[in-house]
């Protein structure tokens, strides 16, 4: 075995981080030995299938990940800050812009949307659960064990180091001959089969296990947007699993499919990629405008403008997304024909973007607006939307993306799409629903300096970006001359990003502020929003509803109070639940055992791991565990419980 394979050399940041990971690691040990939390670690997290609980979990993942990915950003920032900078050498910038996109997009706004997607999506149609919660347990231990084998690749092997889209030739072996690309290869595998499963289970969810009297077109607008994203999932994310087999197999067992000799060919990489690529862009904006259009709705106290035309133009941009792939190189050389026909396709899209702007618009006008923290946000996201939209326009003719293509302006159009469509989102998100599922607020006035600090500093860090690109600065450059003029701009472009993270600790330090002393909540409605998730209790009970409520209107929940409508009509009998399981963890680690081993070509455990996968999916196939009743006493108790009342 050749041990310099794992080794990585040469930077004190990588040393830092190895240490960091043991300390880290010894701490959570110590800590839960310590305060003997190992058999409730087990019993109410590791082996839950509740989808609040593993709505957590892709929420915090998702939070530690964009620590991980903010200081791969910081750490960009800085090397190109000024001309002729030293702080990372060329190899190691390629690998730290590779891990922050993945990260960013795959890692963390994902899981981030999955994770309010699991939390909120059961409880707005009334269900006491997922279709499959097993499978869901599955769908979040694949996607973390896939994250966790990408990010060991920074301290175990190397980092991938061919860009997030991992165009070959770079991606080959003959250019990329360590194991980094290894990595990208397997860890997308693992945790994107995780996502897949997850696209079939809300489909099946939001389809059959509606409240009764909820019919589509009575659906939270949150619910269709997770809808329709769960149906590009389905159809988008074997495309990528395929793709990165056929490269697993190009690096590993030496096939020729994406090479430039042997009948290869590179452009059927870019093509596999961008046909997943482009509709990703959409997985993580699609939900982020549903999370819009219930915090406008319920902070303008109106229902939602133009509800159906939102809908439909959900469903056109979703149809849309796949037929704009190629616009992603419009300068390798297809044919006008081919450009012209993407280049108006990806024009057609501003038009349904466009529809729920307006739609927004009209929600806002003459309503009586409350500026909370999570309306910040959401009316933050219209005008920097906005300002990505449009040089999207412009990125969309072929003939000046010439011009524009491989230049930081195409980095900067990204970010005005991707951190105002989804971060921005998933933070007001956070904010709107944190009370609901913990009982209390987050603090108002930190929120409101946390995103002061985020809203300036972002336009501070990216804006300067479309000006460089007009100037001629190509992305992914890891330095560059004094003679160039692109340093004064740059340096901005740093103070920028370290706003951003000012911002960020900021936020982190209001959980913590308000977990210790905001006052807790008691009826479970503190804005006084519109849809169902706000008729439990806080926090919610295991079992969701004690009886499923009856659906009359849309925004049901705002009906029922302000109509008097009753929303509970049934009487509390015994209540269904499935039984938690370690099946989903063991087998989520086998997978990791069975990537690492695949990365470093480890034959005889990778063989063992998969037959131990094997086994797992034969037990978990065979399991007749039939799940438990809740007493309709029980139930009564805890309803009690939650209302004050005493038991």
């Amino acid at each position: 075995m050749d041990w310099d394979k794992f080794k990585v050399h040469g930077e004190p940041l990588i040393y830092g981080a190895m240490a960091s990971i043991v300390l880290a690691t010894i701490g959570i040990i110590v800590g839960l030995t310590y305060f003997k939390k190992w058999g409730y670690l087990w019993r109410e997290w590791l082996t839950t299938v509740d989808h609040k609980r593993i709505g957590i979990m892709y929420i915090l993942a998702a939070l530690l990940m964009l620590f991980r990915g903010g200081v791969d950003a910081i750490m960009m920032k800085l090397q190109t800050a000024a001309p002729d900078m030293k702080f990372l050498d060329a190899q190691h910038y390629n690998e730290v812009f590779t891990t922050h996109g993945l990260i960013m997009i795959l890692f963390m706004a994902m899981p981030f949307i999955i994770g309010l997607m699991n939390v909120i999506v059961p409880l707005q149609i009334g269900a006491r659960d997922v279709a499959f919660p097993r499978l869901n347990a599955v769908s979040f231990w694949l996607f973390f064990f896939g994250a966790m084998l990408l990010n060991i690749s920074f301290v175990i092997g190397g980092s991938p180091d061919a860009g997030w889209s991992a165009y070959f030739p770079l991606a080959s072996l003959e250019f990329s001959p360590t194991v980094g690309n290894n990595y990208y290869s397997l860890a997308l595998q693992i945790s994107g089969i995780g996502t897949l499963l997850t696209g079939v289970n809300f489909i099946v969810t939001i389809l059959k296990m509606r409240a009764p009297g909820m019919k589509l077109m009575k659906m939270p607008m949150f619910t269709w947007s997770v809808l329709i994203t769960n149906v590009i999932i389905v159809f988008a994310f074997p495309v990528l699993t395929v793709a990165l087999a056929l490269m697993m197999f190009d690096r590993l067992f030496g096939s020729q499919f994406f090479t430039m000799a042997n009948g290869g060919m590179d452009m059927l990489w870019a093509n596999l990629f961008w046909v997943w690529g482009h509709p990703e862009v959409y997985i993580v904006v699609l939900p982020a405008f549903g999370i819009y259009s219930e915090i406008i709705a319920t902070f303008s106290k109106k229902n939602l403008y133009g509800y159906t035309s939102m809908v439909f133009s959900m469903l056109i941009i979703s149809l849309l997304s796949f037929l704009v792939w190629a616009h992603h190189f419009y300068t390798m050389g297809q044919g006008a024909m081919v450009n012209s026909f993407f280049s108006i396709t990806t024009m057609a899209i501003a038009v349904p973007t466009g529809v729920k702007i307006f739609n927004w618009l009209f929600t806002l006008r003459k309503g009586r607006i409350t500026f909370t923290t999570p309306m910040l946000y959401t009316l933050a996201f219209i005008p920097i939307f906005t300002i990505g939209g449009v040089t999207g326009v412009m990125l969309a003719m072929a003939s000046a993306d010439y011009q524009y293509h491989n230049t930081m302006f195409l980095v900067a159009h990204f970010h005005y799409v991707l951190i105002p469509g989804a971060v921005f989102a998933v933070i007001a998100g956070f904010h709107y629903w944190f009370p609901k599922v913990f009982g209390f607020r987050l603090n108002e006035r930190l929120g409101k300096h946390a995103f002061w600090w985020i809203i300036i500093s972002f336009n501070v860090s990216f804006f300067p970006l479309f000006i460089l690109g007009l100037k001629g600065m190509t992305r992914r450059q890891y330095t560059y001359s004094a003679d160039t003029g692109f340093g004064p701009l740059s340096m901005v472009s740093f103070v920028g990003a370290i706003g951003l993270a000012i911002g960020f600790v900021i936020l982190v330090y209001n959980i913590y502020w308000s977990t210790r002393y905001e006052p807790r909540d008691t009826d479970g409605d503190p804005w006084d929003a519109r849809t169902l998730e706000w008729a439990t209790k806080s926090p919610i009970p295991a079992y969701n509803f004690a009886v499923v409520p009856n659906v009359k209107t849309r925004d049901a929940y705002w009906s029922a109070k302000q109509d008097k409508v009753p929303l509970f009509e049934d009487k509390i009998t015994k209540i269904h639940m499935p039984s938690n399981t370690g099946k989903p963890f063991v087998l989520g680690v086998i997978f990791f055992i069975a990537g690492f081993s695949l990365v470093f070509s480890l034959w005889i455990p990778a063989i063992l791991s998969g037959v131990g996968i094997l086994i797992v999916l034969a037990a978990m196939s065979f399991d007749r565990d039939h799940g438990f009743y809740i007493p309709a006493e029980e139930v009564i108790a805890t309803e009690k419980k939650l209302r004050g009342e005493t038991v």
